[in-house]
């Protein structure tokens, strides 16, 4: 089968396309693929959409169905994706990129490509509001967002397993840095709870350089990200969570009130518990 590349060269420069190596057909079965590490992903995009009544598992099904191969494809990822427990309608992904370059390219090549241009009025028509977008970046490289394995469909039949949980805290501008240092003996409890820290993420400071998807310009923000193995341990979390938001609330760095998320991952997100 030809590949007609052709709908492509007005996105991409054809020379610019490094041709992946080939194998013989003796050393093939040693050719191991290379999985997707954290410290890749310098921009992560943080969205919330809010699903129509009674179609978040719809939704979903389609997403999962048509998109996370194809933004890994492009060089993005989606890191994880799930359903808002304690929004009926929620549904919150992240997609991570190498650079705010590489979100331009992957950005423009699969919302202006032939996958989208397929299946976006079946989406488009299945969503009450897609502009709630954080634009973020890892707090330093220790935090970045944790990569974890595809969801394997022989081993891991019943889909991804736990819930994932967040914090985002609204800071005042200038005090990212103070703020992190301040709350790790906070985040430190979070962990003792049980909990598996999967990453820190502070708002990326950079234009917007692909405005078609529109992100929130109120940061600056900080998020915290962990996964939990059952409801038990997200009750300790968001326990723990609410006694120390009555210490940092007294602090000088928020501008408003924190809000914690707490997710149940799709079937096929990367963002889970690990099999036991």
């Amino acid at each position: 089968m030809r590949l007609n590349l052709l709908p492509l060269l007005g996105i991409f420069c054809l020379a610019c396309i490094t041709p992946l190596p080939c194998a013989s057909a003796n050393t093939s079965e040693n050719v191991t693929m290379s999985a997707p590490t954290s410290e890749s992903y310098q921009v992560i995009e943080f969205r919330r959409y809010t699903i129509k009544p009674g179609k978040r598992e719809q939704f979903a099904t389609y997403f999962e169905a048509y998109f996370p191969e194809a933004f890994q494809q492009l060089g993005a990822l989606a890191l994880g994706q799930g359903f808002e427990r304690d929004h009926e309608n929620g549904f919150t992904w992240l997609r991570g990129f190498h650079s705010m370059d590489a979100r331009a390219v992957a950005n423009s090549a699969f919302y202006y490509g032939p996958l989208w241009k397929e299946h976006r009025n079946t989406l488009n028509a299945l969503i009450d509001g897609s502009d709630n977008v954080y634009l973020m970046r890892p707090l330093d490289a220790l935090h970045a967002v944790e990569v974890l394995p595809a969801v394997d469909p022989v081993s891991e039949t019943q889909g991804a397993h736990g819930l994932w949980v967040a914090q985002l805290f609204s800071l005042k501008p200038g005090k990212v840095d103070e703020f992190a240092a301040n709350a790790e003996t906070s985040f430190a409890r979070y962990r003792a709870t049980g909990i598996h820290q999967a990453g820190v993420l502070v708002t990326l400071d950079a234009n917007n350089n692909f405005p078609q998807l529109p992100v929130r310009t109120d940061g600056p923000y900080l998020l915290w990200l962990g996964v939990a193995r059952d409801a038990a341990m997200v009750q300790a979390w968001q326990t723990a969570a609410k006694e120390e938001d009555r210490g940092l609330q007294k602090s000088s760095y928020l501008a408003r009130g924190t809000e914690e998320i707490v997710i149940m991952p799709a079937r096929r997100s990367r963002l889970r518990w690990p099999e036991d």
